[in-house]
């Protein structure tokens, strides 16, 4: 029976990072993958869909360039060729993770792995053995009843990247990142978007004032938005579908389109690797529970990403494996994220990149909101990205940063000079008075300090 010190359940953000990270600190490691290394986000999720917003960017560059005289013939414009983009993407990267565990020594299993017992797991009818066993296998597209996913009319966000020719007209339902996301590269190949979002604001879990100035931007290009609005049914016809639409006062009415994409969450893989046989604990649901260093309830048994409680992003997911890892090595690390300095990101048009407080959840605390116009940054207005702003929640007597919403052109970029700030407790008043290279959006950031200072120059 082979033996490990550590051995990993799942190739993706967590599993493949953990892998790596424990056999740089001479861990004798096994990763074990069902599917291809790399995950959802790799190779279903994150990446190829970065590549779909790359073309669809392109794409809509057209009316600049007619704007300049150019003549564009889109008349053969095929969709399908922006699809092959995105999948040699991920295909390139899924093989650079494989590259990368045969380099740094870590054993690659496919299969799928149950336990047998604490120690114990049983992969391809053969048992492999580990001191330690990290649960690290993701999540899945969440079902809703009435609207079952069969992708082929209604899509899961797999299905929306795997789609070869598009849709007149598409109907999203949820308006988390998934959802504005794709209904940003949708509506950029010309596809009529329905976005629809039960709560009040569409990307709900932002700053209101950041789902507001999407909101304006999405309903200026066209994208068709419904806000404390559900789906309650649809029906398949001869021209497609209907889907029957209910808002807060019960009013109904009738939307036409040819797909829908579900778009509502994720739900955890926590099913059938037989943690009831050894004792895990579940919490709100199907979330594994942990403590310190995300050890379950059953010594030497850890779980990160998706199958816990923390946020579903693939860098968490990463950086929890780290910490474990690195807590089995004898490490000095901390024993937990914490929360307020991951930052969330979302890739529609604008961008957004933020992290810690929203202004909703100020309560008490003695906040000062400045809030700074992409319009004011030189750079923004010469490169005609000028929508959006740069907000921050500062501490009013400290200058402390409490938390940052960006909605912009490279929000997802721009926001990490802040979280450094924050992760070393630099205050506003330090990166007000530090010299920022003119012209750069990153003068949108001085800028934003100043105001909260209460000296901004440029507005």
């Amino acid at each position: 029976m082979k033996s490990y010190e550590l051995i990993i359940i799942g190739a993706g953000p967590g599993g493949y990072v953990g892998a790596i990270r424990a056999a740089q600190l001479g861990i004798k490691t096994a990763v074990i993958e069902k599917d291809k290394p790399g995950g959802v986000c790799l190779n279903i999720g994150c990446i190829p869909s970065k590549a779909l917003i790359h073309q669809a960017e392109k794409y809509n560059a057209i009316p600049d360039l007619e704007k300049m005289g150019l003549k564009v013939d889109t008349s053969e414009f095929d969709y399908k060729q922006v699809f092959k983009k995105s999948r040699l993407a991920a295909k390139k990267l899924s093989k650079g993770v494989q590259f990368l565990l045969k380099k740094n020594k870590v054993d690659y299993i496919e299969g799928e792995a149950v336990f047998i017992d604490k120690k114990t797991l049983l992969v391809n009818e053969e048992e492999i053995q580990g001191d330690h066993i990290i649960i690290a296998t993701g999540s899945r597209p969440k079902q809703i009843p009435g609207f079952e996913i069969d992708e082929e009319t209604v899509l899961s966000s797999t299905g929306a990247l795997m789609l070869e020719k598009l849709p007149k007209k598409m109907l999203i339902l949820g308006s988390g990142a998934i959802g504005v996301e794709f209904s940003h590269i949708f509506n950029s190949f010309g596809v009529e978007i329905h976005l629809v979002e039960m709560l009040d604001n569409i990307i709900p879990t932002e700053d209101e004032d950041v789902s507001k100035e999407l909101e304006k931007a999405f309903k200026k290009r066209k994208i068709n938005v419904y806000t404390s609005t559900k789906a309650t049914a649809y029906e398949k016809g001869d021209n497609g579908l209907t889907v029957t639409l209910k808002d807060k006062d019960d009013d109904e009415q009738k939307v036409e389109v040819d797909k829908i994409l579900l778009a509502v969450g994720r739900d955890t893989n926590v099913n059938g690797i037989g943690l009831e046989k050894i004792g895990v604990e579940l919490e709100r649901g199907n979330f594994i529970k942990t403590g310190d260093y995300y050890e379950t309830s059953v010594k030497d048994i850890y779980a990160v990403g998706d199958v816990t409680s923390s946020p579903l992003l693939a860098h968490v997911a990463s950086k929890e494996a780290e910490i474990v890892v690195e807590h089995i090595a004898g490490e000095k690390t901390e024993k937990k994220l914490d929360p307020t300095l991951i930052p969330g990101a979302v890739y529609c048009e604008p961008e957004i990149g933020s992290f810690g407080l929203k202004e909703k959840e100020i309560g008490d605390k003695k906040v000062k909101i400045s809030k700074f116009p992409y319009k004011a940054i030189g750079k923004a207005t010469a490169v005609e990205q000028s929508e959006g702003f740069i907000k921050l929640l500062t501490d009013e007597d400290s200058g402390e940063l409490l938390g940052v919403s960006i909605i912009g052109a490279q929000a997802t970029e721009l926001i990490h000079e802040l979280l450094l700030a924050k992760d070393l407790g630099i205050s506003t008043e330090k990166i007000a008075k530090l010299i920022h290279a003119h012209p750069t959006l990153s003068e949108g950031l001085m800028e934003a300090s100043r105001m909260s200072q209460g000296w901004a120059i440029h507005v």
